[in-house]
């Protein structure tokens, strides 16, 4: 058997747990394709491994991944019970992605960068914490003193913990699901924040949500999905290449004077339209500064400030 991958895994695993511990953070990205043979994702929660297997073009998948899971299991020293496998297709949008298929409930506390966050390892496609977008959170938490911070599409809330560390004035949390935004305020509460006044969390369609806040914000963040059909939104359809501009134009409308719009996308193929900036706004790409250490991928988000 190849231990192609095994020496690889190895090599990774050396070089970023000093990397990570350094850093307080728990889990991070240790494979992502580097091998064509092996197409695969694997990520490390805190003694545990969440592997994603693709499609190997032209072969028997179920034999190159039993080799596959073999390599993993015996090069970061853990038993099947610790991998967790999941298989990526093709989404249809964004129901596909965030739905839920498991129920195993495997539920643990992971840290990143001095704060805890509550992940799934089991029952849904992703995990509750996009790895990617660590170095985009640091950015917000440094950020967002004294300032009323909005997150939208915002998941299980990670960026809101980041902000209210970083001791914004107020949050308010917007996600479709209602499942989602409780597991943010329970990361909220993991973090010794309480929700209430000072944190909201709100469980709608952002579209619906920004045609009727009233309340501006100093620090909006806006990381939507790149493509979404779901039944609950007020529109039949979002795809973030095609409704970009209406979406960053809604959220400027509720940007106080003097704030920022970080934007960012995991569309490979976007371009960011000139007609998505009113006149006076300028948009200053950040994609560079936000890719983390442990992802070789440069292009698995991109990513903005925007402001006048």
């Amino acid at each position: 058997m190849t231990t192609m991958l095994a020496n690889r895994l190895q090599k990774r695993f050396r070089h970023l747990r000093k990397w990570a511990s350094r850093n307080d953070i728990s889990c991070y990205r240790l494979y992502e394709r580097d091998i064509p043979e092996y197409p695969l994702i694997v990520d490390w929660y805190d003694g545990e491994a969440v592997v994603w297997l693709y499609t190997r073009h032209n072969d028997d998948d179920e034999t190159w991944h039993e080799d596959a899971l073999s390599q993993i299991q015996d090069a970061l020293e853990l038993t099947p019970r610790q991998i967790f496998v999941k298989t990526r297709a093709k989404q249809r949008g964004l129901q596909q992605q965030y739905e839920r298929f498991g129920e195993q409930e495997h539920v643990k506390l992971v840290q990143e960068q001095g704060l805890t966050f509550e992940v799934n390892l089991s029952d849904y496609l992703d995990t509750g914490l996009f790895l990617d977008h660590r170095q985009t959170r640091a950015m917000v938490r440094d950020e967002a003193a004294g300032k009323r911070v909005l997150n939208l599409f915002a998941y299980t809330g990670s960026f809101t913990v980041y902000a209210a560390a970083g001791s914004a004035k107020a949050t308010t949390t917007v996600d479709m699901s209602k499942n989602y935004c409780d597991w943010a305020e329970r990361n909220l509460q993991h973090n010794g924040f309480h929700p209430g006044k000072q944190h909201r969390f709100i469980a709608q369609d952002c579209w619906q949500f920004l045609a009727e806040e009233k309340r501006s914000y100093d620090l909006i963040i806006c990381d939507p999905p790149t493509f979404s059909n779901s039944k609950r939104m007020a529109r039949s359809s979002f795809a973030v290449d095609r409704d970009h501009p209406e979406l960053i134009q809604a959220c400027l409308a509720r940007l106080a004077s003097g704030g920022t719009l970080i934007f960012s996308t995991n569309s490979r193929g976007f371009k960011l339209e000139k007609t998505a900036l009113p006149r006076g706004f300028t948009a200053q790409e950040l994609t560079p500064q936000t890719i983390p250490e442990d992802f070789r991928n440069d292009k698995i988000h991109r990513c903005w400030r925007i402001e006048k």
